[in-house]
């Protein structure tokens, strides 16, 4: 995850034909692959993306200057499936470098990509799920990991996974949040629609999904009840676990509200007191990284590239520990002297991770590397 050293000069693509494969996402993986479209395209590639039409709607391939090609990968399996490998296919054998993010989407681009045309993957997440989901998945970890000429990791622990399922060039690697904008209301008129004007605010921002762990946090919520004023806790986001969670805070009396999905991030992380993030494993969240820029002390678990992120800014716990969550929360909501040494603490740690032409220039470094082993394998007798 180190940087460029100070002073190293891009280099520049001209007219490199890089061909972006993304599956299914709403969040960081879109985020990550809309940034690079924009570098991609400054440094004079030529970029396509092949993706579900849902991702383009959202992230604005086109509109940044890149191709666009519509394909449906979804999270699992489909008889569709057949089509989006013939559109691969097709965009594949014309590419200079094909660059797929997800497992699916490698999967299917690393069946149709030649040989002769380097081949690179982000692992964006690990395998979290049990049962036959779990074995397909590690099926598809070990097919990519061989297939693929250079492999990038968001996290040291997907490195590992990689490696031990036959991985070759495996790399750590950094996805950057975008710039936030400046909040645009003051933080009391914020607090004062979340009716947290007196009380402190713990905000949580991610997709309500399993991966996320709300119920621990609702039980931590649930335990700094006591304290006076007792602290609200607001979570930023929806998905498919909306009526669970619905359930669950009405029938604890849990402290908690859901938010939905919200376009005022900037506003609740000016308003808040703490961030937290109750998560079983997270790539690179962005939502933590706007956290430390915007100066907000966290608690959250000790899982993934979190403890990378974070470092000494933050309070780590480890996950399904209802008690430890509380405990820590606590200690900041009522520690001014602790919550402030957070706040410079983030501060100093946002300003240290790699911003956006780093991450540019360590997937341009891994196109470089690929096109190598492409031509070393070419060359061999």
């Amino acid at each position: 995850m180190k940087p460029p050293e100070p002073g190293t000069v891009p280099v520049p693509l001209d007219g490199m034909r890089v061909l972006q494969v993304v599956g299914t996402t709403t969040g960081g993986t879109g985020a990550h692959v809309g940034m690079l479209v924009d570098h991609l395209l400054a440094r004079g590639g030529d970029v396509i993306v092949c993706g579900p039409q849902s991702v383009d709607a959202q992230f604005h391939f086109r509109t940044r200057g890149a191709g666009f090609v519509p394909a449906p990968i979804g999270l699992q399996p489909h008889p569709r499936d057949i089509a989006t490998l013939r559109r691969l296919r097709r965009l594949a054998v014309l590419a200079d470098v094909v660059h797929a993010h997800s497992l699916r989407a490698a999967a299917l681009a690393g069946l149709v990509t030649p040989r002769q045309v380097p081949f690179v993957v982000t692992r964006h997440n690990a395998i979290i799920s049990t049962g036959v989901g779990r074995r397909v998945q590690l099926g598809l970890q070990r097919h990519t990991a061989r297939r693929a000429d250079v492999t990038l990791c968001v996290s040291s622990d997907l490195v590992d996974a990689v490696r031990r399922a036959g991985g070759t060039d495996v790399r750590r690697a950094f996805v950057t949040a975008p710039t936030m904008p400046a909040p645009g209301r003051s933080r009391d008129a914020v607090r004062d629609e979340l009716g947290a004007r007196e009380r402190p605010l713990v905000l949580a921002i991610g997709r309500l999904h399993g991966q996320k762990d709300y119920p621990t946090l609702i039980a931590a919520a649930s335990r700094l009840a006591d304290m006076d004023p007792a602290p609200l806790v607001v979570i930023a986001g929806e998905g498919p676990e909306r009526a669970a969670l619905t359930a669950l805070i009405a029938r604890t009396a849990a402290p908690v509200r859901l938010l939905g999905e919200r376009s005022d991030i900037a506003d609740l992380l000016h308003a808040a007191d703490v961030q937290v993030l109750a998560s079983v494993w997270e790539g690179t969240p962005l939502s933590v990284q706007e956290g430390l820029s915007a100066g907000l002390p966290f608690v959250g678990t000790r899982v993934g590239s979190i403890p990378d992120i974070v470092a000494d800014a933050g309070l780590l716990v480890p996950p399904h520990d209802v008690r430890a969550l509380a405990v820590q929360l606590r200690r900041v909501l009522t520690d001014t002297r602790l919550a402030a040494d957070l706040r410079g603490r983030a501060l100093r740690r946002a300003a240290a991770v790699p911003g956006e032409a780093d991450v540019t220039e360590q997937v341009v470094a891994a196109y470089v590397a690929a096109s190598e082993t492409v031509r070393s394998r070419s060359d061999a007798p």
